[in-house]
């Protein structure tokens, strides 16, 4: 197996036990390189959003390793998975969870303490095109400027490795194409690695690598030689 940054082997996950026992990821093994643009696609219950909370050190696997960078994942606990979240790892939800009493340049401000090295605020709010609303309220901005602002607040610590899980999921056709287009330029401008996970076909061809996931089995994993701008995609 090629030695990438991430790099997953033999990994397995279920829930329940006995009759309920549901196999939720099952044997998978991929690597996904520096600086890679990966899409993760699957219906709903193919083991997306598990596999992306496993690689997030957010639930522990059954079976199998996971190694980001020089960190072997499967084996931390306590303040070292917690270190790892704080200073390796974004994480961008459907649902944009800010902080409703804070500004935009506020709600990502309190993320920036949280790492040892982080980008300069200032920065990256005119980077995301916030910077005319870096002092409104949540409640005063659009869905596509609060996932901006969640974006910001991910990337604002400088991560090594940003996990988006369905991003575009909450808004409409054009705000996901700015959303797209958005990462794109994170991924070129900070050298981000970022996995996405999408039920949307469509965003595949902007990535570097696609998994497909189904029954919680891998069953397509391609490198891209026609990765497409974000601009371009259709759907």
């Amino acid at each position: 197996m090629n030695d990438g940054f991430v790099s997953i082997e033999g990994l397995s996950k279920h829930y329940g036990e006995g009759d309920a026992k549901v196999e939720v990821l099952r044997d998978i093994t991929t690597t996904i390189e520096k600086g890679e643009v990966c899409v993760l696609l699957g219906p709903s219950g193919s083991g997306k959003s598990t596999f992306l909370n496993l690689v997030g050190g957010l639930e522990p696997a059954d079976g199998g390793s996971i190694r980001i960078g020089d960190t072997q994942l499967t084996t931390l606990s306590g303040h070292d998975l917690v270190e790892y979240r704080r200073c390796t790892l974004g994480f961008v939800f459907q649902f944009y969870n800010l902080v409703s009493d804070l500004t935009i340049r506020e709600n990502i401000e309190v993320c920036a303490y949280l790492s040892p090295s982080p980008l300069p605020l200032d920065d990256l709010l005119h980077s995301l095109g916030l910077w005319e609303h870096r002092n409104k309220f949540p409640s005063q901005v659009s869905g596509g400027q609060q996932q901006r602002c969640a974006i910001g607040r991910a990337l604002v610590k400088n991560p090594s490795l940003l996990l988006c899980d369905e991003p575009t999921g909450a808004l409409d056709y054009n705000t996901s194409k700015e959303i797209l287009e958005l990462m794109e330029q994170v991924n070129q401008r900070y050298a981000c690695t970022i996995v996405i996970v999408t039920h949307n076909d469509a965003i595949k061809h902007m990535a570097h690598r696609i998994l497909r996931l189904r029954d919680g089995r891998l069953v397509e994993d391609a490198r891209n030689d026609d990765v497409r701008p974000a601009a371009s995609l259709e759907w």
